[in-house]
């Protein structure tokens, strides 16, 4: 199955790049993934890691790396073993009120016991929401830890925080 989903982040772009392009982030937005460990590798085209996901068929293990890698601009990343094979591409795009993010994914369940992997529409249709969800808690998280800009009309009443 493939899936197209983009969302509005309150942030610029590099905030949401380095975010979305450390996959150890993940299991702080995506709901279904436990952890993620990185096995080798120092740069994002040579790192390889173990991603590890609690699925409603049990706990699934991929071996992960990233496959495109444009600095500041996007990311893919790519299972390279695992019973789910996936690839998730993310694009960021400055916007005048922050940042868009496009994640561009496929994703399969044929690798999976049972009737899981035959599932088809509406695993897709479950896939995709929950998909959404984990977007909009990437999102969340991002603007969460951006610091909150004073406007000039607060500053010159004296409204400003300088504390740190």
């Amino acid at each position: 199955m493939t899936f197209h989903l983009t969302t509005l982040i309150a942030a610029p772009p590099d905030a949401v790049f380095d975010f979305v392009s450390d996959l150890r982030t993940m299991p702080q937005w995506y709901l279904a993934v436990e952890s993620v460990h990185l096995l080798e590798g120092a740069t994002p085209l040579t790192a390889r890691y173990r991603v590890r996901r609690r699925l409603p068929t049990g706990e699934v293990e991929n071996e992960v790396r990233a496959s495109a890698y444009v600095p500041n601009t996007e990311v893919t990343f790519t299972s390279t073993t695992g019973p789910t094979p996936f690839t998730y591409h993310y694009r960021v795009t400055p916007e005048s009120a922050g940042t868009r993010l496009q994640l561009d994914g496929s994703i399969s369940a044929a690798g999976l016991p049972g009737p899981a992997g035959l599932l088809g529409p509406l695993a897709e249709r479950l896939f995709k929401r929950g998909m959404r969800e984990n977007l909009q808690q990437l999102a969340s998280i991002i603007e969460q830890n951006q610091p909150v800009r004073s406007t000039s009309s607060e500053i010159e009443a004296g409204n400003s925080d300088d504390t740190l």
